[in-house]
């Protein structure tokens, strides 16, 4: 069943990653030194190595989620996400997709869900902040243990 509502945008930032910066770990530091708990972002840049969901392997449950990664190297990409709240592990959880061109095959294509990278040279990130209503991330056990997003009933 979808679920929809009325997002209130707070602050908007644009942050530069730097060169051998862990994504995931710039990111958190950003969220947590400038108290983002949610919103949206978008990024341009260069990874010297990602992790994105893949496999080389035949699926046998396609209809799963795939857990599995592949790696990837010296990449110009193109992301886009979700942040949320995690109410269990009490910090911010990014959804992020990512579409990269591998740079020494033929700038060759990869998308995939980002599940971690180190840039390379920068990342440009486009920070947009939801002030309202509250927005989380919540495992659902009922499919398969997948964060999905959830909005607060707004008062």
């Amino acid at each position: 069943m979808m679920r929809a509502t009325q997002i209130t945008v707070g602050r908007k930032f644009a942050v530069v990653f730097e060169h051998d910066e862990d994504f995931f770990e710039a990111l958190d530091r950003f969220c947590r030194e400038s108290g983002v708990r949610a919103g949206y972002l978008t990024f341009i840049g260069g990874f010297s190595h990602a992790r994105l969901v893949g496999t080389c392997e035949p699926l046998e449950h396609p209809e799963r989620p795939l857990w599995e990664e592949v790696e990837v190297e010296n990449l110009e990409v193109l992301g886009n996400g979700t942040l949320a709240w995690d109410p269990e592990e009490e910090r911010v959880a990014p959804h992020i997709h990512l579409s990269a061109g591998l740079k020494a095959d033929s700038a060759d294509g990869r998308t995939s869900h980002l599940q971690g990278g180190t840039v390379q040279f920068l990342a440009e990130v486009v920070i947009e902040e939801w002030s309202a209503p509250e927005v989380t991330r919540v495992r659902n056990p009922d499919l398969y243990d997948v964060p999905l997003l959830r909005f607060a009933q707004r008062g």
